[in-house]
């Protein structure tokens, strides 16, 4: 960060600042505020082999410029790099690697990330295997010679565990391994893993940096140069970019992100707290609550206890789909971070592809992106929908944890 005092970014030392001001600045020519909407596919150039910085815009658009450096900002780093999709930026990370290369992933992951490793990439030759991540017995049991990745979701999807960074990132430091940390739930408002020993960053813009549900984006985030420029390589030729639209509405997306962040986290608590004393529900499942398993290393790693609750019903798989398919603020869908409520049964919608396999979900699990609409109305609203249930013989008092 600079020092001089004739430079603005002196002043960018808190994260609501960074939001707003990184990585971006007043068009030089027009003197617009936000960054413009460069909606072209190539540049003139000033002579034969000349440009001024931009020839095609696979390669570079001003508008994803100033995202990627918002982006890296943000999470503490160096570089940022942005793609079409989180999948895209997952898959351009991924595809460094070659056949017998080994990731040891976390085996509570969104369903899409499974379905690229294992139906997709191990068809190249890289080879997965899966542990649970919040073990790090495990983590160190699973790292094998040809260990050239670990990738790690903290907070799981759906489980919501939670692995401690910079516990692992000594880990792959000693065996020589990239730690990737995708931190699509947390965002960088609640967590930044590269300072924490991380190597690379991956989100899904999708969600909680965009924020919105109007724009589908990934990013990428590292420190080391040689690593931003083989990525950087990948990205152009492989093309998978987001357009200049997008990067736009990203752009304006971050800026309200800690704010977005302080009411879904303040929401999610409240909520959490209400379901963990219904009847109907035997598990809550939530960083922010004390009985959760990682409560102490969320206080410590996060800055709050996130956006997303998943909970398990009593009356199992019958029971998640009646709740999710009788709310009226919360709409049930896929995806997340958005300003509105989500309600979804991830058995059968976000994490169907890992249905046969040793990461199922349980059934009954309801998982809820909570908005930043009134508290009270979406108490109300879960409250009118879980009345809607036959009733379930049970204790009387209800297990929160973190399973």
């Amino acid at each position: 960060m600079s020092s001089n005092p004739s430079d603005p970014n002196h002043l960018l030392h808190h994260f609501e600042t960074l939001a707003v001001h990184a990585g971006v600045s007043p068009d030089p020519t027009t003197g617009a505020i936000m960054t413009p909407i460069f909606q072209n596919s190539t540049y003139a150039q000033r002579a034969v082999g000349e440009h001024t910085g931009y020839e095609y815009s696979r390669t570079d658009n001003p508008t994803r410029t100033a995202l990627q450096n918002s982006a890296a900002a943000l999470e503490g780093g160096r570089y940022g790099l942005a793609f079409a999709s989180g999948m895209a930026a997952t898959d351009t990370l991924v595809r460094r690697l070659g056949p017998g290369d080994h990731v040891l992933s976390g085996n509570d992951v969104y369903g899409g990330t499974y379905r690229l490793f294992d139906k997709v990439l191990a068809k190249n030759g890289v080879e997965f295997s899966y542990v649970d991540t919040s073990d790090l017995e495990q983590v160190e049991a699973g790292l094998r010679p040809n260990t050239r990745m670990v990738w790690l979701e903290t907070p799981t999807n759906p489980m919501l565990r939670l692995t401690d960074i910079a516990a692992v990132a000594q880990l792959t430091q000693a065996h020589g391994a990239l730690l990737a940390v995708d931190n699509t739930f947390a965002s960088p408002a609640l967590q930044r893993p590269l300072l924490l020993g991380a190597d690379v960053v991956v989100h899904s813009a999708t969600k909680y940096l965009g924020g919105h549900s109007d724009v589908v984006g990934g990013l990428v985030i590292v420190n080391d140069q040689a690593l931003y420029e083989d990525l950087k390589f990948l990205q152009n030729a492989a093309g998978a970019v987001p357009g200049p639209m997008d990067c736009f509405l990203t752009l304006r997306g971050i800026k309200t992100l800690p704010l977005r962040m302080q009411a879904h986290c303040a929401n999610a608590q409240r909520l959490a707290e209400f379901l963990s004393q219904h009847s109907a529900v035997s598990q809550v499942i939530y960083p922010g609550l004390e009985s959760h398993p990682q409560y102490e290393l969320a206080k410590r790693q996060m800055a709050g206890g996130g956006g997303i609750i998943s909970f398990i019903m009593e009356g199992g798989e019958a029971a998640a789909s009646s709740v999710a398919a009788n709310t009226q603020l919360f709409t049930l869908a896929e995806s997340l971070g958005g300003v509105e409520s989500l309600i979804e049964v991830p058995a059968v919608m976000t994490h169907a592809s890992v249905a046969d396999s040793s990461l199922a979900v349980d059934p009954g699990l309801v998982r809820v992106s909570v908005g930043i609409e009134n508290c009270a109305d979406l108490e109300a609203d879960l409250s009118q929908a879980l009345a809607q249930l036959a009733p379930v013989s049970k204790p009387a008092a209800v297990e929160a944890v973190g399973a």
